[in-house]
């Protein structure tokens, strides 16, 4: 085994968090050493973030030039599979080769400048708290020892007890890419934003059958009905078959189909047969090779390392992004892998902040979120007034032709008129949400947020009307319109109230 090599930081895993992380150790003159055993960019680049929505964007135009409601009709309007294919690997390849440029640039000796970044292929497991062996790529080991360690080994598919991934007929989210043509009946197993996701991104390709299995009886379950609603109805009108209150009992493969046995809640099984299942039923925390019990560290019951408000796990030990107890998300990994550097050098001027973290879903069309919904509200006993404002009254939304969406926005019913959250659905909603989130952020009143006014004609008009109607002065009337705009308020003594809007 080679002489240790020693670095100011050791990161294990190049994903959003640990690319961050090593870069923001770098601009403090740092020597950072990269060890990925896997995939530059990890699951956020290769099997997740960019390639699905490389998949969904091609998906979408896909379905908007198969539309005939706008005046026009595309003849002859193909799609071929390896030709998606191709394109959603090129975009991925795109953005590693731009990691491992950066990486190129500032490694030893080539970078002459202070701090420096080294990548080394392989997998690491700890000795102590100041060495990892690396198995390199080839069969040889090395030893390299660091003052801190940053873990940013990510997550990767959960299994769903019985049923072998074999890549081929039966696949996770890992191996979408293994197919080789559309199939016709795909069975997808997890009615979350990852199943939901691909059932907008197969049903809009039109070539394919989904079926959706939902163990509850909606999909989304964790956000507020009118969201489940809006998702669920747009799925079926693409042709999706929700199969709610259902459970996999099993897959049994024959030669040219899937048997599928399908167990519903109300006593009831049915048989289906497909080409292709895919699993999605989550995602666990990736910490198998690391023997975290040789540096004391040991998992929680979801096997995720736990950390404190400074992202540090155990003395120089620190963890960031989807091996956290923290929401698996690029951008969340990314803020902690960022954050972690500025913790351990002592460079950090305000705490982690998570209420205000955004999150897309790449739905049809698109759904996204930012703070509290109302099921959260009501879990904490936090008093709210919600606004909805359908993008049916939304100019833009009108000029697109694409009116089935909305905002709903709610505020805190406390006399300060803070607001607690949004959900937004409709075109372009994942640019929509951050004019919130950023609001959020500086945590000021309703009466403050009015005094910007946005660009006509935006989708953030919306927005814009939405809180002026929680003011009483919007333009429109909840009145005359009460299909399109509504006001409610909630407490945890009396429930909900409907509420007119007071001309203010």
């Amino acid at each position: 085994m080679d002489i240790p090599n020693k670095y100011d930081v050791c990161i294990l895993g190049c994903g959003p968090g640990g690319f961050a992380a090593a870069m923001r150790a770098f601009d403090f003159g740092k020597n950072v050493c990269i060890i990925e055993g896997g995939n530059i960019g990890g699951a956020g680049i290769v099997h997740g973030a960019l390639t699905s929505k490389t998949l969904w964007e091609l998906a979408k135009d896909y379905a908007l030039a198969s539309t005939t409601d706008r005046g026009y009709r595309v003849a002859g309007l193909m799609v071929d599979y390896q030709a998606v294919r191709d394109t959603v690997i090129q975009a991925a390849k795109e953005k590693q080769y731009q990691i491992l440029s950066q990486i190129e640039t500032f490694s030893p000796p080539r970078w002459k400048g202070p701090g420096s970044i080294t990548l080394k292929r392989g997998f690491a497991r700890f000795q102590d708290l100041n060495t990892v062996s690396v198995s390199i790529h080839g069969g040889t080991e090395e030893l390299v020892k660091a003052d801190n360690f940053v873990i940013s080994t990510g997550s990767k598919p959960r299994d769903f007890p019985g049923i072998i991934i074999d890549n081929e007929r039966i696949i996770n989210s890992d191996g979408i890419l293994s197919f080789r043509q559309f199939p016709k009946r795909l069975l997808i197993l997890g009615a979350g934003i990852i199943g939901c996701e691909y059932a907008s991104i197969f049903s809009n390709f039109g070539q394919t059958k989904v079926h959706l299995l939902d163990r509850q009886s909606r999909i989304i379950p964790f956000e507020d009905e009118d969201i489940s609603r809006f998702v669920s109805h747009n799925l079926e009108q693409k042709g999706v078959t929700i199969h709610h209150n259902a459970i996999l009992r099993a897959i049994h493969k024959r030669p040219e189909f899937l048997e599928v046995v399908v167990d519903y809640e109300d006593g009831r099984s049915q048989v289906l047969e497909v080409d292709a299942a895919l699993v999605s039923v989550g995602r666990v925390p990736n910490v198998g090779l690391l023997e975290l019990d040789r540096i004391g560290l040991v998992p929680n019951s979801r096997g995720a390392i736990e950390t404190d408000a400074g992202c540090r796990a155990r003395f120089n030990i620190y963890a960031v992004g989807d091996v956290t107890q923290h929401t698996a998300l690029f951008n969340v990994a990314e803020m902690e892998g960022r954050y972690v550097a500025k913790s351990m050098f002592g460079k950090n001027n305000y705490p982690l902040r998570y209420h205000n973290m955004s999150t897309i879903m790449f739905f049809n069309p698109e759904v996204a979120v930012v703070g509290l919904n109302e099921q959260q509200c009501q879990e904490q006993k936090i008093p709210y007034r919600v606004g909805f404002y359908s993008n049916a009254l939304v100019n833009r939304a009108i000029a697109m032709r694409r009116t089935d969406g909305f905002v709903k926005i709610l505020i805190s019913q406390d006399g300060q008129n803070r607001i607690l959250g949004m959900r937004a659905a409709g075109p372009q909603a994942s640019s929509t949400i951050m004019v919130i989130a950023h609001l959020m952020d500086q945590e000021k009143g309703l009466e403050e947020i009015m005094k910007s006014i946005h660009p006509h004609p935006s989708i953030t008009e919306g927005i814009q009307e939405c809180l002026r109607m929680l003011l009483g002065k919007s333009i429109y009337k909840p009145m005359v319109f009460p299909d399109y705009m509504s006001i409610k308020s909630w407490h945890p003594e009396m429930g909900y109230a409907s509420m007119a809007a007071m001309p203010g």
